[in-house]
């Protein structure tokens, strides 16, 4: 067997011109232009490079962006009133605050200070309550990503069981509950899970992100399981992710490889979120 690979890149473009639609519909019908403003303290080059390139995702889809871009050594006092500022800015729908943030800033005030309603990251603690109880808000962008490319594959969730690798608050435990309210029975598994090749082999559907290049191989895989990797490690010869692919192939019914899986869906989501919050003000 031989995995039909789960191209992130294409879903990504597919839902681009839904958007841009949106967008242009938004414009038209009500005179919304939706606006996301991005925050980045000091001059980390991987948050650059990610605050650049949803720049040019705003520019293709016509949504108004602002970049906010503080010192190093920026107070806790004066990055908190910027985010007043924007919170009370009609023309911002979206605010994202680019992690991480150096250490002397304390973020998750920093977080909590983002109105729920523009927490279009999906990290705010009202957000996270609704998407626990099952309540629209705002999900995280990853999460929301590794769902349209299960649902993508055509594999229906409802009755499956989900295994996700990594507890995090950013993936792991979003996509868990995203995964439990498509009707999957799902398992979290983590550093001290006890046999970990052995429940994962149970998965219909297997996600990972624990940040450890080629953690997961053939072993860890149901023949025919849907395999998302999430994970993007740095190594000599370049970018792999946590599931070793070609081992992993051998046996998956669909993987996502590593780059252009997982990655160029969570720009789209965020700007999907920005269109939602958008739409939601203008009600």
């Amino acid at each position: 067997m031989s995995a039909k690979i789960i191209d992130g890149k294409a879903v990504a473009r597919e839902i681009q011109e839904r958007l841009a639609e949106e967008v242009v519909q938004l414009k038209n019908e009500r005179g919304i232009t939706p606006g996301l403003a991005v925050v980045l303290v000091g001059n980390d080059p991987a948050s650059r490079v990610y605050v650049n390139n949803k720049k040019k995702m705003c520019e293709k889809l016509g949504i108004y962006s602002e970049e906010h871009l503080l010192d190093e050594s920026t107070s806790q006092d004066t990055l908190l009133a910027l985010i007043r500022d924007l919170n009370s800015n009609p023309r911002i729908h979206g605010i994202l605050v680019q992690l991480p943030l150096p250490g002397h800033l304390d973020e998750k005030a920093v977080l909590e200070a983002v109105s729920p309603d523009k927490d279009v990251d999906g990290f705010h603690p009202m957000n996270v309550g609704r998407l626990m109880v099952g309540e629209p808000g705002f999900v995280p962008c990853t999460p929301a990503g590794i769902m349209e490319l299960i649902k993508h594959t055509g594999v229906g969730l409802k009755g499956k069981r989900a295994v996700v690798i990594g507890r995090s608050n950013i993936v792991g435990k979003p996509v868990a509950l995203l995964l439990l309210a498509e009707h999957a029975t799902v398992t979290i598994c983590h550093s001290r899970t006890v046999d970990l090749p052995g429940v994962a082999r149970e998965a219909d559907v297997l996600v990972v992100a624990v940040g450890k290049p080629k953690l997961v191989n053939k072993e860890f895989i149901k023949p025919g399981a849907v395999v998302i990797d999430v994970g993007v490690n740095r190594v000599q010869t370049g970018l792999v992710g946590d599931v070793d692919f070609d081992s992993a192939s051998e046996v998956a019914g669909y993987i996502t490889p590593v780059p252009g899986g997982v990655g160029p869906m969570t720009i789209i989501m965020l700007m999907r979120n920005t269109i939602e919050a958008a739409r939601r003000k203008g009600k």
